[in-house]
């Protein structure tokens, strides 16, 4: 687990530069002063890129050994405790901002989460939604979240765009900006993420598409004032 953490915190240190600008962009203006939230934070990602533009941030995950990576070289202004995404230890409206960054392929129910977003998100406060979309060929979809559970037993299924829409429009959430971004993986740097070797790795490389561009879908939605 120690090797797999410390891949991700790798893979975060290059990332981190390029979300904190597309964070920037898509929800600017910040007043400073807001409340936010990074569920099923991981390492610290999303936590690490809203910290320089908010006052406070939250983060939360499951996961002791992300937490304790998060903690170790999080800004002043970042906090992160035990919980669960799907059951958030928050009261109703307590956050001004709320994101959640590549979480939803991984929850049994994926409409429970964004629920729990939008509870505890303020009345005309924002919620970030970040997640890999699944293919709209159906076959093919269903080809991928098979390699991807080979790959990681965490992952559950990629959502179509029209899920998600769906997911935010059953709890009155208004998409105010959509982008969909496509990212190249490179599958040997994929597959060393999850610390897959030996005959395993060689049984899940041949269950990997040829070439590996996944579509990465942001959604920015407003909970009604």
């Amino acid at each position: 687990m120690a090797d797999v953490v410390e891949r991700r915190r790798e893979l975060q240190a290059v990332r981190h530069a390029e979300l904190e600008a597309r964070v920037s962009e898509l929800l600017a203006p910040f007043t400073g002063e807001e409340r936010a939230l990074d569920a099923g934070c991981g390492t610290g990602a999303l936590a690490y890129a809203l910290a320089p533009h908010v006052g406070e941030v939250v983060g939360v995950d499951q996961s002791e050994a992300y937490l304790a990576a998060a903690r170790e070289h999080a800004p002043p202004s970042c906090t992160f405790i035990l919980g669960d995404v799907a059951a958030l230890p928050f009261p109703y409206g307590d956050f001004d901002l709320v994101g959640c960054l590549r979480v939803l392929h991984h929850v049994p129910r994926p409409e429970l989460v964004v629920s729990e977003l939008a509870r505890v998100t303020r009345r005309g406060g924002r919620i970030l939604l970040v997640d890999q979309l699944g293919d709209v060929d159906p076959i093919r979809s269903l080809e991928l979240d098979r390699f991807e559970r080979a790959r990681d037993s965490s992952h559950t299924r990629l959502l179509p765009d029209a899920d998600i829409r769906g997911y935010l429009d059953a709890n009155d959430l208004i998409v105010v900006s959509n982008e969909v971004v496509r990212e190249h993986r490179d599958m040997e740097q994929y597959l060393d993420l999850v610390g897959l070797a030996g005959e395993e790795r060689e049984r899940v490389a041949r269950m990997a598409p040829s070439s590996y561009d996944v579509e990465l879908g942001w959604y920015v939605a407003q909970k009604h004032a």
